[in-house]
């Protein structure tokens, strides 16, 4: 079960941390009958950024929103979602994109007999073998050479912190976090620096709860109009959008939802030219692609509304790049929340499900890989009715 919520908190203006300061009085809100939350704006600062929740589920937290889904969140969310036991699976085939973005390895994926003379190359991706049978009972083997940022993905919360600061959630100086391969022979020798903030945690805990998909391309074009926005350029969907999109859809949203966006980037990738595909891998620094915008205002709708995580169909989640002097929304979401970030989510057959049934809402699973002290991960995710 995730952590009881303490309402307290610890704010650095410096690289070390600083002591406690108590909840201003009242400033706890109950929200849906569950556990409360501080809204956005009673949240402290870090140096010029609002909205800093380290601490609030204690200074050694690495799970970040992942608390807010406790075994009663999880109950209830299997309880009123599962219905009629259709599922749908949300995650894109880690073959696409073919060309990575943002200068990500190309995925190299193999399949040859155990006695073929071919001899993998180490990297500093996740290397997977996958051992299966021929009809001859000779083992045939899948290599899958990938890194775990290219394809349906989560980022996890050593991906990204506060950069000019080089301090990531709750506080943990980018120094402390160490790199490099790490081989682990005896579980009881993990070293604590490498492990830290990694993704085994949300993968032991599970990301497991009720989903809410936000079909903006249903939205805006069920009526037969045009998308307004081209998906693979730098588009800001803003809190109006969101909320719009919603109140259409009869969704209400709850303490420790899923939040699932679909912005229309995988739409485009199947409706392009091989051409088109390929000019997506740009130089870095020169790629546009559409998302939510980098506002205040979505800040506190996204931590007012407080959702345990959130994932679009977009490289990015937030519009890229940001306007200039922006700071990315990355920042705030993964470095002063730690809130799950997912991209490149496969919402084209759920966005079918959610039409036919006539539901926005579903039971959502997530298991990443249990990648002890990993920056990033599939996310293994369904949906289920």
């Amino acid at each position: 079960m995730a952590s009881q919520l303490k309402p307290i908190f610890f704010v650095s203006n410096s690289k070390s941390e600083q002591p406690a300061t108590a909840t201003p009085a009242g400033a706890m809100a109950e929200i849906n009958g569950t556990a409360s939350l501080p809204t956005f704006d009673e949240l402290p600062k870090f140096h010029e950024l609002d909205g800093c929740a380290w601490g609030l589920w204690g200074k050694d937290d690495e799970l970040g929103t992942v608390n807010l889904l406790t075994e009663d969140v999880v109950q209830r969310a299997a309880k009123e979602e599962i219905r009629t036991g259709k599922t749908v699976s949300l995650n894109w085939p880690i073959h696409f994109p073919s060309r990575p973005l943002f200068g990500r390895k190309i995925p190299s994926i193999t399949t040859f007999s155990k006695y073929d003379s071919s001899v993998p190359v180490r990297d500093d991706v996740i290397h997977i073998i996958c051992v299966t049978l021929s009809p001859y009972l000779t083992p045939v083997h899948t290599e899958l050479l990938q890194n775990t940022q290219s394809g349906s993905q989560w980022d996890g919360l050593k991906h990204y912190g506060l950069c000019e600061y080089n301090v990531f959630y709750n506080n943990n100086p980018g120094e402390s976090l160490l790199g490099g391969e790490m081989e682990i022979h005896d579980p009881s020798e993990i070293e604590p620096a490498r492990a830290k903030l990694g993704m085994h945690n949300w993968s032991n805990h599970g990301i497991c709860g009720r989903g809410v998909l936000l079909d903006l391309i249903h939205y805006y074009t069920a009526a037969g109009d045009a998308l307004p926005y081209d998906p693979w350029t730098s588009h800001p969907i803003t809190v109006a959008n969101l909320e719009a999109c919603a109140k259409e859809q009869g969704v209400v949203f709850r303490q420790g939802d899923i939040l699932l966006v679909r912005v229309g980037f995988i739409q485009k990738f199947y409706a392009s030219s091989n051409e088109a595909k390929a000019a997506l891998r740009r130089e870095v620094g020169t790629e546009t692609f559409a998302g939510i915008e980098q506002s205040e205002d979505m800040k506190r709708f996204l931590w007012n509304n407080h959702f345990a995580a959130i994932a679009s169909d977009a490289p990015s989640l937030e519009r890229w790049p940001a306007p200039a002097g922006v700071p990315s929304l990355h920042q705030t979401i993964l470095g002063l929340w730690g809130m799950p970030i997912g991209e490149f989510f496969d919402l084209e057959a759920l966005s079918q499900a959610c039409r036919e049934t006539g539901r926005y809402t579903f039971f959502f699973t997530s298991w990443p890989l249990n990648i002890i002290g990993g920056a990033a991960s599939p996310p293994n995710a369904a949906a289920y009715f």
